[in-house]
């Protein structure tokens, strides 16, 4: 019986990771990523355009920012109601793109879907940090977005091979999100904070310095940018340049980077820092974003999706968990405003390539303005201590 009590207060920290990392894979991974693996399907099944597609994104990105904006107000108390909306949202928006609608309809549930996202990061971030007061939770947390990237990518690619068109492929997008849902919503509405309180007292003794909010938040924001264009565009890009290579893959490939990568950056932030770790990480995401630049290959591609798979999450591992603690001091939901300038750079990023798109023809100036944001905020990073 002891043994037995002594296991289920070990695994309960870890079991509500897990619960909040489904949220995640379903709100992101699926509902917010997967357009960006169905966008090459739905152009060839001629339900939009490419520039209709980079609308779509555009819109997802604005409702991103919405979802952001609304969730300023959320307090922690409320985040696990708002986790399971999330859940329910996500999987309706996906089911409902599977029916024949115009562009605009496409446009206005893409907006929704980023809207919803949104609200769910930050409720699951809110609930498993300042509900249960796990920080260490953390990686387990943001490797869902890339298991939901690898798991709906593997899915379309399984779909494409049973002959669904696109439209096939977003309903079974939407029951899987279903059955994660149904995985993790019991344990969100089951369990009280005091499974956590044995991890809570490790996390008091390893927790890094503060940091200054004004340049996190900035560095965070350039991130946003910098890996959207990789984020938004890779598929396709693959598809125009090797249209003999599956897409679906290396965008596999891209979420499976980042399930591992969020335990080797989590475990370097608290052995080097929230600064130094920054550093690395935003270097090697430059590197992975700029890489089809200098060689366009099967190899450069994937591995483009590997070094920025391993980054984008593990810039949130970092940067969230240190801005959460940063709230403590200050009071603010500083979690919900990390969450908002990451929304606006994803909006100027895909923007931005639009234009630089449509100028050039190519997306290599585009690759290069998202590199060079990320080597921005790699500069700016020697200004995340305060001075005393």
């Amino acid at each position: 019986m002891i043994a037995s009590g002594n296991r289920t207060a070990l695994l309960g920290p870890w079991r509500s990771a897990f619960e909040a990392a489904l949220i995640l894979s379903v709100g992101m991974g699926i509902g917010r990523f997967a357009f960006t693996a169905v966008f090459p399907y739905m152009v060839e099944d001629a339900v939009i355009t490419v520039q209709q597609g980079s609308w779509a994104a555009s819109t997802n990105y604005a409702g991103y920012l919405l979802g952001a904006l609304l969730a300023v107000k959320l307090h922690s108390r409320y985040a696990y109601r708002l986790c399971v909306w999330a859940v329910l949202g996500t999987a309706l928006t996906l089911a409902l793109l599977a029916l024949p609608m115009p562009v605009w309809g496409i446009l206005l549930l893409r907006g929704v879907a980023g809207a919803i996202s949104a609200l769910g990061f930050v409720a699951a971030s809110l609930w498993l940090f300042s509900e249960r007061k796990n920080f260490r939770g953390a990686p387990v947390l943001y490797a869902g977005v890339g298991v939901g990237i690898a798991l709906s990518a593997e899915l379309l690619v399984l779909g494409a091979e049973l002959g669904l068109r696109s439209s096939g492929m977003w309903l079974l997008l939407a029951v899987v999100a279903v059955i994660m849902g149904a995985i993790a919503v019991p344990g969100l509405l089951g369990r009280g904070k005091t499974s956590e309180q044995s991890m809570q007292s490790s996390v008091e003794v390893i927790e890094p310095k503060l940091v200054a909010p004004l340049p996190l938040v900035v560095i965070y924001g350039l991130a946003g940018l910098g890996y959207i264009v990789t984020a938004t565009y890779l598929p396709m890009l693959v598809h125009m340049a090797l249209p003999d290579l599956q897409s679906a893959h290396v965008w596999a490939v891209f979420g499976l980077g980042a399930v591992p990568a969020c335990f080797l950056w989590h475990g370097l932030h608290e052995k080097l820092g929230t600064r130094t770790a920054l550093q690395w990480n935003l270097a090697v995401q430059a590197l992975g974003v700029g890489l089809p630049v200098l060689v366009e290959s099967a190899t450069s591609y994937m591995l483009s999706a590997l070094l920025v798979g391993g980054t984008f999450t593990g810039t949130v591992t970092i940067a969230m968990p240190a801005a959460q603690r940063l709230a403590r001091h200050t009071g603010t939901n500083l979690l919900a405003i990390m969450t908002l300038v990451y929304s606006v750079g994803q909006i100027v990023g895909p923007v931005l390539a639009e234009m630089l798109h449509s100028y050039s023809h190519s997306f290599t100036s585009a690759l290069v303005m998202a590199a060079s944001a990320l080597m921005l905020s790699l500069l700016l990073s020697v200004r995340l201590y305060p001075s005393r």
